[in-house]
Protein backbone atom coordinates (compact mmCIF):
# COMPACT_ATOMS: atom_id res chain seq x y z
CA UNK A 1 0.00 0.00 0.00
CA UNK A 2 1.74 3.46 -1.02
CA UNK A 3 2.11 5.79 1.66
CA UNK A 4 0.05 8.89 1.97
CA UNK A 5 1.31 12.14 2.46
CA UNK A 6 -0.26 13.95 5.35
CA UNK A 7 -2.77 16.89 4.59
CA UNK A 8 -2.26 20.36 6.03
CA UNK A 9 -5.83 21.49 6.67
CA UNK A 10 -6.88 24.42 6.90
CA UNK A 11 -9.53 27.85 5.83
CA UNK A 12 -8.69 28.08 2.06
CA UNK A 13 -9.24 24.14 1.66
CA UNK A 14 -13.11 25.25 3.12
CA UNK A 15 -13.26 29.21 1.15
CA UNK A 16 -12.86 27.00 -2.41
CA UNK A 17 -16.17 25.21 -1.72
CA UNK A 18 -17.92 27.72 -0.02
CA UNK A 19 -16.98 30.04 -3.36
CA UNK A 20 -17.84 26.69 -5.53
CA UNK A 21 -21.68 26.52 -3.75
CA UNK A 22 -22.32 30.56 -4.48
CA UNK A 23 -21.67 30.40 -8.02
CA UNK A 24 -23.81 32.61 -10.13
CA UNK A 25 -26.14 29.71 -12.16
CA UNK A 26 -29.03 32.18 -13.69
CA UNK A 27 -27.72 34.82 -16.29
CA UNK A 28 -30.23 37.43 -14.78
CA UNK A 29 -28.51 37.32 -11.76
CA UNK A 30 -24.80 38.05 -13.23
CA UNK A 31 -25.93 40.63 -15.42
CA UNK A 32 -27.59 42.33 -12.31
CA UNK A 33 -24.62 41.71 -10.52
CA UNK A 34 -22.42 43.06 -13.20
CA UNK A 35 -24.85 45.76 -13.57
CA UNK A 36 -25.81 45.19 -17.45
CA UNK A 37 -29.69 45.24 -18.83
CA UNK A 38 -30.48 41.68 -19.22
CA UNK A 39 -33.13 42.42 -21.78
CA UNK A 40 -31.18 42.52 -25.50
CA UNK A 41 -29.64 38.97 -24.00
CA UNK A 42 -32.73 37.71 -22.51
CA UNK A 43 -33.62 35.61 -25.45
CA UNK A 44 -30.52 33.63 -25.54
CA UNK A 45 -30.89 32.74 -21.97
CA UNK A 46 -32.73 29.04 -22.84
CA UNK A 47 -29.41 28.03 -24.29
CA UNK A 48 -29.10 26.90 -20.30
CA UNK A 49 -30.95 23.98 -21.36
CA UNK A 50 -27.91 22.66 -23.85
CA UNK A 51 -25.54 23.44 -20.93
CA UNK A 52 -26.04 24.77 -17.62
CA UNK A 53 -24.46 28.15 -16.77
CA UNK A 54 -21.61 28.26 -14.10
CA UNK A 55 -19.72 31.29 -12.95
CA UNK A 56 -17.79 31.57 -9.67
CA UNK A 57 -18.05 35.03 -8.17
CA UNK A 58 -14.69 35.64 -7.87
CA UNK A 59 -14.45 35.11 -11.95
CA UNK A 60 -17.08 37.76 -12.07
CA UNK A 61 -15.13 40.24 -9.95
CA UNK A 62 -12.87 39.74 -12.64
CA UNK A 63 -15.50 41.37 -15.53
CA UNK A 64 -15.70 44.85 -16.26
CA UNK A 65 -18.99 45.95 -15.01
CA UNK A 66 -21.28 47.55 -17.24
CA UNK A 67 -19.55 46.07 -20.49
CA UNK A 68 -21.85 43.84 -22.09
CA UNK A 69 -18.68 42.97 -24.56
CA UNK A 70 -16.34 42.21 -21.61
CA UNK A 71 -14.38 39.55 -22.94
CA UNK A 72 -14.22 37.37 -19.51
CA UNK A 73 -18.10 37.51 -19.56
CA UNK A 74 -18.37 36.60 -23.27
CA UNK A 75 -16.90 32.96 -22.55
CA UNK A 76 -19.69 32.02 -20.33
CA UNK A 77 -23.41 33.82 -21.07
CA UNK A 78 -25.63 31.28 -22.62
CA UNK A 79 -26.71 32.92 -26.24
CA UNK A 80 -29.29 31.74 -28.54
CA UNK A 81 -26.10 31.13 -31.12
CA UNK A 82 -25.74 28.13 -29.44
CA UNK A 83 -28.97 26.68 -30.85
CA UNK A 84 -27.62 26.95 -34.57
CA UNK A 85 -26.96 23.52 -36.38
CA UNK A 86 -23.31 24.37 -37.92
CA UNK A 87 -22.20 21.72 -40.32
CA UNK A 88 -18.95 19.95 -38.88
CA UNK A 89 -19.99 20.79 -35.55
CA UNK A 90 -20.69 17.83 -33.36
CA UNK A 91 -21.52 16.12 -30.42
CA UNK A 92 -18.09 14.33 -29.99
CA UNK A 93 -15.28 16.75 -32.48
CA UNK A 94 -12.40 14.19 -30.48
CA UNK A 95 -13.83 10.79 -30.86
CA UNK A 96 -13.33 10.24 -27.07
CA UNK A 97 -17.00 9.41 -25.84
CA UNK A 98 -15.63 5.29 -26.41
CA UNK A 99 -13.13 5.75 -23.60
CA UNK A 100 -10.65 2.28 -22.58
CA UNK A 101 -12.22 2.02 -19.42
CA UNK A 102 -14.63 4.28 -17.29
CA UNK A 103 -12.75 7.46 -16.61
CA UNK A 104 -9.65 6.73 -18.62
CA UNK A 105 -8.96 7.74 -21.54
CA UNK A 106 -5.97 6.26 -23.34
CA UNK A 107 -5.61 8.27 -27.20
CA UNK A 108 -1.53 9.01 -26.93
CA UNK A 109 0.44 5.96 -26.35
CA UNK A 110 3.02 7.38 -23.59
CA UNK A 111 0.05 9.20 -21.70
CA UNK A 112 -3.13 8.66 -20.38
CA UNK A 113 -5.36 10.85 -19.29
CA UNK A 114 -7.88 10.34 -15.74
CA UNK A 115 -11.64 12.02 -15.36
CA UNK A 116 -11.08 12.69 -12.33
CA UNK A 117 -14.23 14.49 -11.75
CA UNK A 118 -17.35 15.48 -14.16
CA UNK A 119 -18.16 18.30 -12.87
CA UNK A 120 -16.48 22.04 -13.41
CA UNK A 121 -16.46 25.48 -11.41
CA UNK A 122 -17.16 27.05 -14.54
CA UNK A 123 -19.01 26.06 -17.35
CA UNK A 124 -17.41 27.71 -20.56
CA UNK A 125 -20.10 27.81 -23.53
CA UNK A 126 -17.09 27.24 -25.92
CA UNK A 127 -16.00 23.59 -24.06
CA UNK A 128 -15.14 20.44 -26.15
CA UNK A 129 -16.56 18.35 -23.54
CA UNK A 130 -20.02 19.90 -23.19
CA UNK A 131 -21.88 16.91 -24.26
CA UNK A 132 -19.20 14.17 -23.06
CA UNK A 133 -20.89 11.31 -21.26
CA UNK A 134 -19.93 12.25 -17.67
CA UNK A 135 -22.04 9.73 -16.14
CA UNK A 136 -20.79 6.58 -17.96
CA UNK A 137 -17.34 7.76 -17.14
CA UNK A 138 -17.55 8.36 -13.12
CA UNK A 139 -15.82 4.90 -12.05
CA UNK A 140 -16.53 3.62 -8.48
CA UNK A 141 -13.74 2.52 -6.52
CA UNK A 142 -13.82 -1.04 -8.46
CA UNK A 143 -13.35 1.21 -11.47
CA UNK A 144 -10.79 3.20 -10.08
CA UNK A 145 -8.63 -0.19 -8.98
CA UNK A 146 -9.30 -0.91 -12.81
CA UNK A 147 -7.95 2.21 -14.32
CA UNK A 148 -4.93 1.98 -11.92
CA UNK A 149 -4.12 -1.50 -13.04
CA UNK A 150 -4.74 -0.64 -16.50
CA UNK A 151 -1.63 1.85 -16.28
CA UNK A 152 0.20 -0.18 -14.55
CA UNK A 153 0.16 -3.00 -17.05
CA UNK A 154 0.90 -0.90 -19.31
CA UNK A 155 5.00 0.32 -19.00
CA UNK A 156 4.98 2.62 -21.96
CA UNK A 157 2.74 5.10 -19.93
CA UNK A 158 5.12 7.35 -18.56
CA UNK A 159 2.82 10.06 -17.94
CA UNK A 160 -1.27 10.43 -15.99
CA UNK A 161 -2.68 13.58 -17.14
CA UNK A 162 -5.55 14.77 -14.72
CA UNK A 163 -8.75 15.95 -16.55
CA UNK A 164 -12.32 16.32 -16.65
CA UNK A 165 -14.66 18.46 -15.76
CA UNK A 166 -11.99 19.65 -13.83
CA UNK A 167 -9.73 17.33 -11.69
CA UNK A 168 -9.64 19.84 -8.79
CA UNK A 169 -13.08 19.63 -8.22
CA UNK A 170 -11.90 16.51 -6.03
CA UNK A 171 -10.93 17.18 -2.24
CA UNK A 172 -7.73 17.04 -1.78
CA UNK A 173 -7.93 13.93 0.55
CA UNK A 174 -9.08 12.09 -2.53
CA UNK A 175 -6.28 13.16 -4.51
CA UNK A 176 -3.73 12.37 -2.07
CA UNK A 177 -4.67 9.27 -2.24
CA UNK A 178 -4.78 9.42 -6.22
CA UNK A 179 -1.61 10.36 -5.92
CA UNK A 180 -0.33 7.94 -3.71
CA UNK A 181 -1.46 4.93 -5.97
CA UNK A 182 -0.08 6.61 -9.00
CA UNK A 183 3.39 7.06 -7.56
CA UNK A 184 3.55 3.35 -6.92
CA UNK A 185 3.70 2.54 -10.15
CA UNK A 186 7.48 2.37 -11.26
CA UNK A 187 7.50 3.82 -14.96
CA UNK A 188 5.13 6.38 -14.08
CA UNK A 189 7.95 9.96 -14.79
CA UNK A 190 5.33 12.65 -14.79
CA UNK A 191 1.91 13.77 -13.40
CA UNK A 192 0.00 16.55 -15.00
CA UNK A 193 -2.98 18.01 -14.08
CA UNK A 194 -5.13 20.12 -16.30
CA UNK A 195 -7.42 22.76 -14.31
CA UNK A 196 -9.19 25.65 -14.77
CA UNK A 197 -10.44 25.98 -11.11
CA UNK A 198 -7.58 28.46 -9.95
CA UNK A 199 -8.24 30.57 -12.08
CA UNK A 200 -12.07 31.25 -11.39
CA UNK A 201 -11.60 30.54 -7.54
CA UNK A 202 -8.09 31.10 -6.67
CA UNK A 203 -8.25 29.78 -3.05
CA UNK A 204 -8.54 26.12 -4.59
CA UNK A 205 -4.66 26.43 -4.70
CA UNK A 206 -4.57 25.53 -1.55
CA UNK A 207 -1.22 24.58 0.93
CA UNK A 208 -2.12 21.37 1.19
CA UNK A 209 -2.40 20.65 -2.28
CA UNK A 210 0.87 22.26 -3.38
CA UNK A 211 2.58 19.71 -0.48
CA UNK A 212 1.16 17.13 -2.06
CA UNK A 213 2.64 17.66 -5.37
CA UNK A 214 5.98 18.89 -4.42
CA UNK A 215 6.91 15.99 -2.05
CA UNK A 216 5.31 13.46 -4.68
CA UNK A 217 8.24 11.22 -6.40
CA UNK A 218 6.58 12.29 -9.63
CA UNK A 219 7.40 15.36 -11.41
CA UNK A 220 4.31 17.73 -11.00
CA UNK A 221 3.17 19.94 -13.94
CA UNK A 222 0.24 22.34 -14.09
CA UNK A 223 -1.81 23.06 -16.80
CA UNK A 224 -3.66 26.33 -16.07
CA UNK A 225 -6.86 27.26 -18.62
CA UNK A 226 -6.34 31.33 -19.00
CA UNK A 227 -7.72 32.60 -22.34
CA UNK A 228 -7.32 36.53 -21.44
CA UNK A 229 -5.03 38.77 -19.61
CA UNK A 230 -7.64 40.05 -17.66
CA UNK A 231 -7.57 36.76 -15.83
CA UNK A 232 -4.97 36.65 -14.27
CA UNK A 233 -5.00 39.59 -11.72
CA UNK A 234 -2.80 39.88 -8.65
CA UNK A 235 -3.89 37.54 -6.31
CA UNK A 236 -3.61 34.43 -8.71
CA UNK A 237 -0.45 35.68 -9.29
CA UNK A 238 0.96 35.96 -6.03
CA UNK A 239 -0.74 32.19 -4.85
CA UNK A 240 0.85 30.77 -8.28
CA UNK A 241 4.42 31.98 -7.40
CA UNK A 242 4.09 30.06 -4.31
CA UNK A 243 3.42 26.85 -6.66
CA UNK A 244 6.42 27.47 -8.98
CA UNK A 245 8.85 28.05 -6.04
CA UNK A 246 7.82 24.41 -4.67
CA UNK A 247 9.17 23.36 -8.16
CA UNK A 248 5.70 23.01 -9.99
CA UNK A 249 6.17 23.50 -13.68
CA UNK A 250 3.38 25.88 -14.65
CA UNK A 251 1.94 26.20 -18.19
CA UNK A 252 -0.65 27.44 -19.88
CA UNK A 253 -3.05 26.50 -23.01
CA UNK A 254 -5.50 29.09 -24.55
CA UNK A 255 -7.76 28.68 -27.08
CA UNK A 256 -8.88 31.24 -29.80
CA UNK A 257 -11.73 32.97 -29.19
CA UNK A 258 -13.62 34.99 -31.80
CA UNK A 259 -14.64 38.16 -29.90
CA UNK A 260 -12.69 36.78 -26.80
CA UNK A 261 -8.98 36.75 -27.81
CA UNK A 262 -8.74 36.96 -31.59
CA UNK A 263 -6.58 40.12 -32.06
CA UNK A 264 -2.49 40.07 -31.66
CA UNK A 265 -2.72 42.96 -29.06
CA UNK A 266 -4.69 40.13 -26.66
CA UNK A 267 -2.81 37.66 -27.60
CA UNK A 268 0.57 39.34 -26.79
CA UNK A 269 -0.92 40.60 -23.26
CA UNK A 270 -1.82 37.48 -22.34
CA UNK A 271 1.55 36.28 -23.00
CA UNK A 272 3.53 38.95 -21.48
CA UNK A 273 1.18 38.63 -18.25
CA UNK A 274 1.51 34.57 -18.00
CA UNK A 275 5.20 35.03 -18.12
CA UNK A 276 5.59 37.92 -15.22
CA UNK A 277 3.29 34.99 -13.14
CA UNK A 278 5.73 32.53 -13.66
CA UNK A 279 4.22 30.90 -16.25
CA UNK A 280 5.23 29.48 -19.95
CA UNK A 281 2.48 29.91 -22.69
CA UNK A 282 2.15 26.72 -24.51
CA UNK A 283 -0.84 25.71 -26.39
CA UNK A 284 -3.08 28.32 -28.49
CA UNK A 285 -5.86 25.88 -29.34
CA UNK A 286 -8.39 26.15 -32.77
CA UNK A 287 -11.86 25.69 -31.48
CA UNK A 288 -12.81 21.88 -31.49
CA UNK A 289 -15.67 22.02 -33.54
CA UNK A 290 -18.51 20.93 -31.08
CA UNK A 291 -22.08 21.59 -31.34
CA UNK A 292 -23.29 24.70 -30.22
CA UNK A 293 -20.25 26.74 -29.75
CA UNK A 294 -19.38 27.88 -33.64
CA UNK A 295 -19.63 31.51 -32.97
CA UNK A 296 -15.90 30.79 -31.16
CA UNK A 297 -14.87 29.95 -34.50
CA UNK A 298 -11.71 31.84 -36.03
CA UNK A 299 -10.65 30.72 -39.47
CA UNK A 300 -7.52 29.39 -39.75
CA UNK A 301 -6.14 31.97 -41.66
CA UNK A 302 -6.91 34.82 -39.50
CA UNK A 303 -5.09 32.64 -37.05
CA UNK A 304 -2.18 31.96 -38.81
CA UNK A 305 -2.03 36.18 -39.51
CA UNK A 306 -2.42 36.62 -35.61
CA UNK A 307 0.61 33.75 -35.06
CA UNK A 308 2.78 35.80 -37.26
CA UNK A 309 2.23 38.92 -35.71
CA UNK A 310 2.95 37.06 -32.37
CA UNK A 311 6.36 36.25 -34.02
CA UNK A 312 7.08 39.68 -34.92
CA UNK A 313 6.03 41.56 -31.26
CA UNK A 314 7.34 38.52 -29.00
CA UNK A 315 10.28 36.84 -28.14
CA UNK A 316 10.03 32.63 -29.20
CA UNK A 317 9.54 31.60 -25.85
CA UNK A 318 6.24 33.48 -25.66
CA UNK A 319 4.48 32.50 -28.46
CA UNK A 320 2.37 29.49 -27.95
CA UNK A 321 2.26 26.63 -30.59
CA UNK A 322 -0.85 26.89 -32.51
CA UNK A 323 -2.46 23.42 -32.93
CA UNK A 324 -5.62 21.47 -33.60
CA UNK A 325 -6.73 18.05 -31.89
CA UNK A 326 -8.10 15.93 -34.38
CA UNK A 327 -9.74 12.74 -33.09
CA UNK A 328 -8.01 9.48 -33.53
CA UNK A 329 -4.48 11.11 -34.06
CA UNK A 330 -1.24 10.11 -31.67
CA UNK A 331 -0.51 13.94 -30.72
CA UNK A 332 -1.84 17.37 -30.78
CA UNK A 333 -1.46 18.89 -34.78
CA UNK A 334 0.90 21.59 -35.05
CA UNK A 335 -0.60 24.67 -37.86
CA UNK A 336 2.19 24.90 -40.35
CA UNK A 337 2.59 29.06 -40.72
CA UNK A 338 3.10 28.88 -43.91
CA UNK A 339 5.96 31.84 -42.87
CA UNK A 340 9.27 30.15 -44.99
CA UNK A 341 10.19 31.87 -47.18
CA UNK A 342 10.22 30.60 -50.47
CA UNK A 343 13.59 29.11 -51.80
CA UNK A 344 14.58 29.91 -55.45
Amino acid sequence: MPAIIPLKQGNLHINWQKELGQAFTSPEQLLGYLKIDAAPWQAGFAARRLFPMRVPRPFADKMVKGDANDPLLRQVLPLGDEFADVPGFVTDPLDEHDSALPGLLHKYRSRVLLVVRGGCAINCRYCFRRHFPYAENSPDQAGWQAALAYIAAHPEINEVILSGGDPLMAKDNHLAHLFAELSAIPHLKRLRIHTRLPVVIPARLTDGLRELLSNSRLQAVMVLHINHANELDDDLSQRLNSWRQAGITLLNQSVLLAGVNDDADTLCALSERLFSAGILPYYLHQLDKVAGAAHFAVSDAKAKALMAELLAELPGFLVPKLVREIGGEANKTPIDLGLEPTQS
